[in-house]
């Protein structure tokens, strides 16, 4: 599932309280995120003998090394936007300041981008998680239907 590109052209007609509350939103989201890794964490830690099991081993394998990573880059990526909502005073200092409130106009271009693309990935990888999860349940229940 490919994700398409978010349309970063009509970030120039966008007031500082909207390029805020994006940025606001991405904050929440990510914080959320992080909280959300715990619970995939406990979730995995439980099935683990399944998961480590010949037939699923692979993929199991496979998908935990993508939350992995998801969970090295959440950290940097949350600084970044945190970083990016702090310099908002660019836009609302009053101060005629065109070529920076421009540069800002970009950087939260490109950041959306990246968020979006960050997001995409962990909610590709969270929905491996559970389908591989809720196949290991499924057997599981067919294996006491049938004793």
């Amino acid at each position: 599932m490919k994700s398409k590109q978010p349309n970063i052209k009509y970030i120039e007609w966008k007031s500082a309280e909207e390029l805020h509350e994006a940025s606001l939103n991405w904050i929440s989201e990510l914080k959320f995120i992080k909280d959300e890794q715990h619970f995939l964490d406990e979730l995995i830690e439980n099935y683990t003998v399944q998961l480590i099991s010949e037939k699923t081993f692979e993929k199991s394998s496979e998908i935990i090394n993508e939350l992995n990573q998801n969970r090295k880059d959440i950290n940097p990526l949350l600084k970044k936007v945190i970083g990016h909502c702090n310099q908002l005073t660019i836009l609302v200092d009053g101060i005629d300041q065109p070529q920076e409130e421009k540069q800002y106009k970009e950087d939260h271009g490109k950041l959306m981008v990246e968020v979006s693309i960050y997001f995409d990935s962990y909610k590709q990888t969270k929905r491996r998680i559970f389908d591989l999860i809720k196949a290991i349940i499924k057997k599981g229940k067919q294996k006491r239907l049938l004793n």
